[in-house]
This record gives structure tokens, C-alpha cells and sequence, in this order.
């Protein structure tokens, strides 16, 4: 009976080894889980250089805030790998909204604006209509909700 349990156990633990190395070998190999893939894979230069929200590429990917990144082009990738601050959205992509509300939400990158050379993400139309009621006092709440929640203060 003992000698059944070992053998179990080794198997499994040989199963559990297999399944790392065959079935999640990206994720072994350094590579970030869908669940990680930042803004729901849009192109983040792409509202900046054509101002529109555009879905990226999984070819011209990049890795920064523990995030993967998707571009639509190479040109825009490497733009934003010289520059990620300049590119990514602000408070890492969570909802510009939310955050005057004291609270994280996810975005829909369709509902975006650029100000004063940043990009801000809303969770919807009508979040982003309230928002644009006071854009210069929302942006100041958000930015000090957002050292709070993040931690970064």
C-alpha cells in the first residue's frame, strides 16, 4: 500500500512538472498570461500618432509594468519601448472616472482623450460624459486617489 502511495505521488508530481513544461511553456518562458496583456491589447501610440484606438498585434509585443503590450506596427513598439511614459495611459490604464470616485475600474480603450499630451482611459461613455464635466479638477482627484490606491505615496 505504501509503495502504491510513492508511486503515486512521484507520478504525480512528474504529471505536474509535464504540464508546466508542455502546456504553459510561454508563461515558464518569461512570458506574461493573457489576463496581464495591458488596455485589452490596444495599440497605445496609435492615439497619439493617428489618434485612434486601434487593436495591436501579438507580433510586435512588448513587456514593461509587468504587462505585455500590443502594437500595431514594429515602428510603434519601438517607439514605446524608447518611451513608455510618454505612450502608456495614465494610472496604468485603469478608468480616469473611478479614480475621482476613490476606485479602480477597468477601461474600454474606445473611450479615451488626450490632455495636455497624456491619454486617460474612462469604463464608458457615460463615465467619460461625467468626467469631461471638469476635466482639470477630475484629473487632479484621480491623480491624488491614485497615490492612494496604487501606494505610491
Amino acid at each position: 500500500m505504501k509503495s502504491m502511495i510513492a508511486i503515486d505521488r512521484v507520478l504525480m508530481s512528474c504529471s505536474c512538472i509535464l504540464l508546466l513544461v508542455t502546456g504553459f511553456g510561454g508563461i515558464a518562458a518569461g512570458q506574461s498570461p493573457a489576463a496581464d496583456v495591458a488596455i485589452k491589447g490596444y495599440d497605445t501610440v496609435a492615439y497619439f500618432k493617428i489618434g485612434k484606438a486601434l487593436k495591436g498585434n501579438e507580433s510586435f509585443a512588448f513587456q514593461w509594468h509587468d504587462m505585455t503590450w500590443y502594437f500595431e506596427t514594429k515602428e510603434n513598439r519601438d517607439l514605446f519601448a524608447a518611451s513608455p511614459e510618454k505612450y502608456a495611459p495614465q494610472y496604468d490604464g485603469y478608468c480616469v472616472w473611478a479614480l475621482t470616485e476613490e476606485r479602480k475600474a477597468k477601461t474600454d480603450p474606445e473611450v479615451w482623450k488626450i490632455v495636455d499630451g497624456k491619454l486617460y482611459l474612462n469604463c464608458s461613455k457615460s463615465a467619460y460624459e461625467k468626467w469631461s464635466k471638469d476635466i482639470p479638477g477630475n484629473i487632479k482627484k484621480a491623480d491624488a486617489n491614485w497615490l492612494k490606491l496604487s501606494g505610491k505615496n
